[in-house]
């Protein structure tokens, strides 16, 4: 149960960290909104998967599944350009993240 909160925690990172680009300095109400809502259920996922899953490995893999997110997100809208390299780099993430579960 600890990985699955811990995988879909991470993909509320991904959420709140593109809520808080378009927030334009928490200037605009509604992505503002989603940024509180996801940063606070992201961090409250993390911490009960802590709770059984070392503080290392639990950060890294959320750190990992929320930025390769934000970056294919970003690379799929446009506002970010593609590039093989990225690519390449975002896979060996994904990669090391998988790599951890299994050395769990």
């Amino acid at each position: 149960m600890s990985w699955l909160v811990l995988v879909l925690s991470g993909v509320l990172e991904a959420v709140w960290a593109t809520a808080l680009g378009r927030s334009e300095g928490f200037s605009r109400p509604g992505p503002t909104a989603v940024f509180a809502v996801a940063i606070l259920a992201s961090m409250a996922g993390l911490a009960y998967a802590m709770r059984e899953l070392p503080v290392g490995t639990s950060y890294a893999v959320w750190v990992g599944i929320g930025a390769v997110l934000t970056v294919a997100y970003a690379m799929v809208t446009g506002t970010e350009p593609v590039s093989v390299l990225k690519v390449v780099f975002l896979t060996m993430i994904v990669g090391g993240v998988v790599g951890l579960k299994l050395a769990h």
